[in-house]
């Protein structure tokens, strides 16, 4: 059983040999004025029994069934990482079943990994509070190696905070995307370095042009720029490193329109592309037992400096003994 509660959504999954068997959630509904922790964190107190309780039936097993129990240590929100881990803990207790501090990242590359069985992809990562151009290496152990990241903010926090500010309902990359459709190009800011990227110049700009262009053409704007600066960094990792795949995953990983650009990179290069369903891109339980499992079978032994949370968990800083 894995459970993720690093940001607005309480996930529940339960996985057996790499199969998911259940994928639950409830997720806070977040307003145009965004969140607040401390209330995500007692929404998820107040629903993650009835989660579990509704991954469980949607298995067709007991708690008495599970045989280990991984949470999220970070990265994320403070109070809502501390919720899961309180939660996993009690069960680790109450049935003397190991337990599991999951990186965050390392999920969202696993399940996607796991669901589209490659052994060694390059991926990219997306999300509303990351963004990052990733590759396995063994260098002394072996671990997920950043090749390229944001230098401020991830690309789905740029994407929504634009919304906010244009005053969408609800301000979040799918309102984005919809309203970008059939608008022209106007240029704004780009700002690739190297194998890195920034966007807050991308968002203050594109704030400013709401006052004096169509709001169609600087939402398509704004999408087709950052999503370009997104390939660009990841095709020269992708030269650098010659993966033969690529994986796309993160919240981000749902757009149609990143899909479709990084697809056509790819196909240029002869190399794989893989995304996985939706589900499974959004923020959830199934890609943290994922990769408890993975610890599990690989006899992962964890101290107690690595449970707690980590509010900036850094995935270079994890040890993958099954790859």
């Amino acid at each position: 059983m894995g459970i993720e509660s690093s940001a607005h959504t309480l996930g529940v999954g339960i996985v057996h040999s790499g199969k998911v068997l259940a994928n639950e959630k409830a997720m806070f509904r977040i307003t145009d004025k965004g969140l607040i922790p401390s209330r995500v964190a007692d929404f998820h107190s107040k629903n993650v029994g009835k989660v579990i309780r509704s991954a469980l039936k949607s298995a067709g097993l007991k708690m008495s069934d599970i045989d280990a129990i991984g949470y999220t240590r970070g990265p994320g929100l403070g109070p809502c990482l501390r919720v899961g881990e309180l939660v996993a803990r009690s069960i680790h207790e109450l049935l003397g079943i190991p337990l599991f501090a999951v990186n965050h990242a390392v999920a969202h590359i696993e399940i996607t990994r796991t669901l589209s069985k490659v052994r060694d992809p390059l991926a990219l990562y997306v999300s509303g509070g990351n963004s990052q151009i990733i590759g396995a290496i063994e260098d002394g152990f072996r671990h997920y190696h950043v090749y390229g990241e944001t230098f401020d903010i991830g690309a789905g926090n740029m994407i929504d905070n634009f919304a906010r500010a244009a005053k969408m309902k609800p301000a979040w990359g799918s309102t984005v995307a919809k309203v970008a459709e059939g608008g022209k190009y106007i240029q704004l800011p780009y700002t690739v370095k190297g194998m890195d990227f920034t966007f807050t110049g991308l968002l203050t700009h594109a704030t400013k042009l709401l006052a004096t262009n169509d709001l169609k053409d600087v939402a398509y704007s704004l999408q087709e720029t950052a999503f370009a600066m997104l390939c660009e960094a990841t095709e020269r990792a992708l030269l650098l490193t010659k993966k033969k795949d690529l994986l796309l995953c993160g919240g981000v990983a749902q757009s149609r329109r990143l899909q479709a650009m990084l697809k056509s990179m790819t196909r240029a290069h002869g190399i794989g592309f893989h995304v996985a369903p939706d589900q499974y891109n959004a923020d959830n339980g199934a890609m943290i037992a994922i990769v408890a499992e993975e610890m599990l079978n690989s006899d992962v032994k964890q101290s107690s400096s690595d449970f707690g949370i980590d509010q900036r968990y850094r995935i270079d800083s994890v040890r993958l003994p099954w790859l």
